[in-house]
């Protein structure tokens, strides 16, 4: 995602606002979801990469804005994010419920 690589050039604590955790972190979970959130590419369109889903996620749980207002931000419709966010918690709580 270019706005995380063009944070990632930034300041270190800029990545940790937006986020709501570090970039290892980020990275670790990412890891450990990963598969369960991947989609496959189609003849129509890319998918949403694992970290946009990612990203979209935490967004949302860190600021609880709307689906509508998130979608500025993650450049994503509603409709989308109300199919990958469900799918990314889900992902998060059984990678982490342990």
């Amino acid at each position: 995602m270019p706005l995380l690589k063009e944070m990632a050039g930034r300041e270190p604590q800029d990545l940790r606002n937006y986020l709501r955790m570090s970039e290892t972190s980020f990275q670790e979970l990412l890891q450990l979801i990963s598969g369960k959130i991947k989609k496959q590419n189609t003849i129509m369109r890319e998918s949403v990469s694992s970290e946009e889903r990612l990203v979209a996620t935490l967004q949302f749980l860190a600021t609880g804005r709307s689906y509508e207002n998130l979608k500025f931000s993650c450049a994503m419709s509603p409709q989308l994010l109300g199919k990958i966010i469900p799918e990314t918690c889900a992902a998060i709580y059984d990678a982490l419920h342990e």
